[in-house]
């Protein structure tokens, strides 16, 4: 169905350009909006056609047209190689997903909210598989908080740009513009999938003021997005239910399945001001600042609490075994005071007995709760004296995610255990200070010489706070008990010993008053640049920066390009730059202990900080920058103002790129050698940050626009393709795995393209966009063999559609489907590691498509009315 909407779509726009070729003559295209270009260069006269260096720009309109309330998903949606996953069942990586910019990771990606630092989300990415494969380790900024409707246009620089900005603009940067005018904007949304469920609704509302004095411009944004389901039920909850009828209504999520597979429930605010005061004709105050408070509850994987069979795809018959937790029993009758034969501390069996079965009858799916609170503000001073451009800077930003659960239990408090539970808070607070300077100089050349420098000052602070003390806590059942068992009145004799009770709730652990502090990193940068037209034709520009960082060191980097115009209608252009994304204070310092599952089997998994005793017990050391070296060559080609075409190509080299190792299980000998290690037991696994692998990225980006009048109305067609292959060119085994390697070069499609076209005349508009993802894998969670994937999901094509209509003047309303056709991930099939039911058609935890959602998710097409007004 997608390739026949393809081919559908592209006879009518061949038709139309067909028919406007013919009508050209008598018909003149309309102009060309042509915007400067503020990344990138420190010059005021660059377009994306007359840049060094490649710059997409995409309109407010781009963006708020796209039916989503989360900026990720509206990004992925027209910049081909943007990719995020969506995430069903990721712990904390479900509310703050990473994403991914050139198939490198979201904190080397620089994100700029008015040529301004965006700060960084507060959760370091630690989640293992392929829900984070390209991000793994990442502590990148969340700019879901920014509201599409306060964006003026977004900026797309795709090339390494460390020189100019500084730490993490390796893959490049994304400048979110603010909104400026005056006027008044209001946009209502509602729509749900094809299948019924994930209800969506939002509600954003822009308005401006503005005058000599300056200007204020103010957004606010409310949105839901309900629960969406796509799995299956566990093969143990439908036998519960067989074998339970009476109990089957107390099965988690009752009547949907025991877990769910799909986008969890999710409702938010966010706001933005934007705003300047014109202090002189020629200098003004001005201030910006975000604030978002965004809310989300995911369901977790189910802990069966009776032990049953089920037959998989290939006849044999598996056991769908009860979670550990209900096999345990606690003995509540203490020994007698003063018996020898059953002596303090000892618990007697014939006396009174609880097990997690009469809490949770029909079993437990614990549901992770995560409320994200962003601040950010900008304060600032810029203008001119003279030819001297002047941009004094002050930034302030805080990112809080307060974690928590309910439906869980800590099995080490027996009886007493909570049910619900406070994990404590991750902070990350920001500080910049920035001066930016520029001065032409006129030397004889064709062009001004533009002088730029700068210096910058920066902290970063990461904090976890505790939680509550069962959150993370080890109770009395933690030590195995000692039982006794009456033989004849007074007497006793020894029983055994019941089962040690893991600590910390089921699903998470939170953080405990140990593993709680704050932890800081300061840095200072100074750079300089130099752009000018040496002749008509050709541009060329240079930049160098040096930063030092308090905890490791000094970085220095350079960059030069150049963009040579062959002819009015053609030009090359190239760059070369080196590059850095130093350590957060994140990944040096964060703690996490997860509940994980190996074949139904759960087990714990801590991330330890580098400087603690367990994670220097395995081998860690301290964390050095990643540096990288970027190349760039592509051309422009425009034979009309109308029509822009563009192709550039780029190797990213990355060295000393910081990972989480591979897991190391944890022996008997090592929790004798390591006694904190207790947090995770016997048979978990720890892992911690180091360097360990070394990339290479290639890649081309093909773009090109082309605006015209047909009939009278306007036509405007626009394809933007990527492709991107990363190579892992040097590594540690034991922190980069085949499958991590496999999921390196082939999680995110190596082709993706989008092609729109937008029709409209008077009052009426069509927009059609055709989407393109090429195959891709999932190796991480699904398994390989003798380095190759053990499934590859194919490609696949999307059709969006949406039809608006202007009445009144100031009232538009639109209709539109994403994903028209219901297109969906390949279904998993039965692999060496992956095991299908018939009773319930899915794994044994319910899965049907691939967790991660893969390239445009499993919720499949998506239908939506809007209204707009707007003065």
């Amino acid at each position: 169905m997608g390739r026949q909407a393809l081919f559908a779509s592209t006879a009518i726009a061949a038709s139309l350009l067909l028919s406007d070729i013919a009508y050209a003559q008598t018909t003149a295209a309309p102009e060309e909006e042509t915007a400067i270009v503020v990344i990138g260069t420190r010059r005021t006269d660059r377009t994306s056609t007359t840049s060094a260096s490649p710059v997409d720009v995409i309109s407010s309109e781009e963006l708020t047209s796209q039916p989503a309330a989360n900026m990720m998903d509206s990004v992925k949606n027209v910049v081909p190689s943007f990719f995020v996953g969506q995430n069903t069942i990721s712990d904390a990586s479900t509310f703050v997903r990473s994403p991914s910019l050139r198939g490198l990771s979201g904190d080397q990606v620089l994100v700029m909210v008015n040529g301004k630092r965006y700060n960084r989300s507060s959760l370091v990415q630690v989640y293992g598989g392929s829900d984070t494969g390209l991000g793994r380790g990442a502590q990148g900024p969340d700019i879901s908080a920014i509201p599409s409707l306060a964006i003026g246009s977004l900026q797309v620089l795709r090339e390494g740009a460390t020189a100019q900005y500084g730490s993490d603009a390796i893959a490049g940067v994304l400048n979110f513009g603010l909104k400026e005018g005056a006027g008044l904007e209001i946009v209502a949304r509602a729509g749900e999938y094809y299948a019924g469920d994930g209800r969506s609704y939002q509600i954003a509302a822009n308005g401006g003021l503005a005058g000599d004095w300056g200007f204020i411009n103010v957004t606010g944004e409310y949105y839901k997005d309900e629960q969406t389901s796509r799995g299956v039920t566990r093969p143990s909850a439908y036998n519960f239910a067989v074998n339970f009828p009476a109990l089957a209504s107390q099965l988690p999520n009752y009547p949907l399945p025991a877990q769910i597979w799909g986008s969890s429930p999710a409702d938010g605010y966010k706001g933005v001001v934007n705003a300047a005061l014109n202090v002189t004709p020629d200098t003004k105050i001005y201030l910006f600042a975000n604030y978002a408070k965004l809310h989300g509850n995911q369901s977790f994987n189910y802990r069966p609490s009776v032990t049953s069979t089920a037959v998989d795809s290939n006849g044999v018959v598996r056991t769908q075994g009860a979670n550990a937790l209900f096999n345990n029993t606690f003995y509540l009758t203490p020994c007698p005071t003063g018996n020898a034969t059953c002596p303090a501390g000892g618990f007697v069996t014939g006396g009174s007995t609880f097990r997690f079965s009469s809490l949770y009858p029909a079993g437990f799916t614990p549901r992770f709760v995560g409320e994200t609170e962003q601040m950010y503000g900008v304060l600032g001073y810029k203008g001119e004296f003279g030819d001297l451009n002047f941009d004094l800077s002050g930034t302030w930003a805080r990112n809080k995610l307060s974690l928590s659960m309910y439906n869980s239990l800590n099995a080490s408090y027996g009886p007493a255990t909570q049910t619900s539970f406070d994990f404590g808070d991750l902070i990350q607070e920001e500080l910049n200070f920035n001066l930016d300077l520029s001065y032409p100089l006129e030397v004889g050349f064709a062009s001004p010489v533009t002088i730029s420098g700068g210096a910058e000052f920066r902290k970063e602070t990461y904090e976890q706070t505790a939680g509550d003390p069962q959150s993370y806590g080890a109770g009395p059942y933690a030590v195995a008990q000692r039982l006794y068992t009456l033989v004849s009145p007074g007497v006793y004799t020894f029983a055994g010993t019941s089962n040690a009770q893991g600590v910390g709730a089921s699903g998470y652990a939170g953080t405990s008053p140990q593993t709680a502090g704050s932890f800081s990193q300061e840095s200072y940068g100074v750079y300089l640049g130099l752009e000018t037209d040496i002749t008509d034709s050709l541009t060329v520009g240079a930049a160098g920066r040096y930063e030092h960082y308090n905890t490791f060191g000094s970085a220095w980097v350079g960059k030069v390009n150049a963009l040579y115009r062959i002819s009015e209608v053609f030009s090359v252009r190239g760059s070369i730059g080196t590059g850095f994304h130093a350590p957060s204070p994140g990944q040096s310092n964060v703690s996490i202990v997860t509940t994980s599952f190996n074949n139904g089997v759960a087990f714990q998994a801590g991330t330890y900080p580098v400087n603690t005793a367990i994670a220097q017990y395995y081998g860690a050391t301290t964390l050095t920058p990643e540096k990288s070296v970027n190349y760039g060559i592509g051309f422009i080609f425009q034979p009309a103002t109308a029509l822009t075409f563009t192709v550039d190509g780029y190797q990213i080299d990355l060295s000393d790129r910081i990972g989480l190792t591979s897991p190391r299980v944890v022996s008997a000998a090592d929790l004798i050698a390591q006694p904190s290690l207790i947090a995770v037991g016997l048979g978990g696994q720890v892992q911690y940050f180091t360097n360990g692998f070394d990339t290479r990225t290639r890649g081309v980006d093909v773009v090109g626009t082309w605006r015209t009048t047909l009939s009278e109305a306007d036509l405007t067609f626009s394809l933007a393709y990527n492709y991107n292959k990363t190579t892992v060119t040097k590594f540690n085994p034991a922190v980069i795995s085949a499958a991590q390697r496999i999921d390196a070069e082939h999680l995110a499609p190596n082709h993706r393209a989008v092609f729109s076209a937008n029709w409209s005349l008077g009052n009426l508009s069509f927009n059609v966009r055709e989407n393109y993802y090429g195959s891709w894998t999932s190796a991480q969670d699904y398994g390989q063999t003798n380095g190759v994937a053990n499934q590859t999901f194919g490609a696949k094509f999307t059709t969006d559609l949406e039809a608006s209509y202007t009445f009144g003047g100031h009232y538009t309303l639109s209709i539109g489907a994403q994903n028209l056709t219901d297109e969906k991930p390949d279904r998993l099939k039965a692999t060496s590691t992956v095991f299908l039911y018939p009773i319930t058609g899915g794994t044994a935890d319910g899965q049907v498509y691939a967790r991660s959602g893969g390239p445009f998710g499993v919720n499949g097409g998506f239908y939506y009315a809007k209204l707009r007004i707007k003065y």
